[in-house]
């Protein structure tokens, strides 16, 4: 089911609830670049009941509103705000790429509310490189008249953000502005070590062994981390997209052991 809630400075943020009436545990799923909460949606059904399942549309993303800034603070807020808005004290919070930093960020802030992290193909130490591997996004038109010309204008990506395409008032538009993208895309660039060490609840790391962004070593640096574990997967970068079985199953089998 899909909701908003109004923040603090009067944006809309919009999740999906996947089971609103469940009384299974709470998990707060985090999407990336390009994606949305709805990218989730195979991974609530295969949990079942035993988990009440939240995705939020990340700022700028989906049906949530674009905001002034794309820096850290901004989306654990943003999170934060939702966990709030639902009463949920403690949850599980998985995050893919972009989604995955936030997570990792919002544990480390508020290891209180959280029970344990799943930090799927994304890094604790993203060198900046000077161009932003999301810079072809930047070609993209926001809006075009129709949804066929929208999917044909964003060239190959097209068909992986076809589902997601929103309608606009002058036709259709992107689930995200391309600019806001690179914007958001140039900000996770650094060292997060620190914040990824800095909360200790149980850890998964899950990696695509053909990852464009998270190396077979810096995986295994990660499970230096007390009580995190790694599990790879014969995928690129995005690891629930290629294969939403392994992931599924990768999560499902971390969830038991809490």
């Amino acid at each position: 089911m899909r909701r908003e809630l109004t923040t603090a400075d009067h944006r809309t943020l919009s999740y999906l609830d996947f089971t609103p009436d469940s009384t299974g545990r709470p998990l707060l799923a985090l999407h990336g670049h390009l994606s949305e909460g709805a990218s989730y949606a195979h991974l609530a059904e295969a949990l079942g009941p035993e988990w009440r399942v939240v995705a939020l549309d990340q700022r700028g993303h989906g049906d949530s509103d674009r905001a002034p800034d794309y820096r850290r603070e901004g989306y654990v807020a943003d999170a934060l705000a939702l966990l709030d808005h639902l009463g949920l004290e403690r949850v599980v919070l998985v995050g893919h790429s972009l989604g995955a930093i936030n997570a990792y960020h919002l544990a480390a802030a508020h290891p209180e509310r959280i029970a344990g992290l799943v930090c799927t193909d994304s890094a604790a130490l993203l060198p900046d490189t000077g161009t932003s591997p999301l810079s072809f996004v930047l070609g993209f038109p926001y809006t075009a008249p129709t949804r066929e010309e929208l999917t044909v204008a964003c060239g190959p990506v097209g068909p992986m953000v076809a589902p997601a395409l929103r309608p606009h008032a002058d036709g259709w538009r992107l689930p995200f502005h391309p600019q806001d993208t690179v914007d958001s895309e140039n900000l996770v660039h650094g060292d997060h070590r620190a914040t990824w060490l800095a909360s200790d609840c149980p850890a998964l790391v899950v990696r695509g062994t053909s990852s464009q962004v998270l190396t077979a070593d810096h995986a295994r640096e990660m499970t230096a981390r007390p009580r995190t574990t790694l599990v790879e997967l014969d995928t690129d970068h995005f690891v629930q997209l290629r294969d939403p079985r392994g992931f599924e199953k990768a999560v499902g089998d971390f969830l038991a052991t809490l």
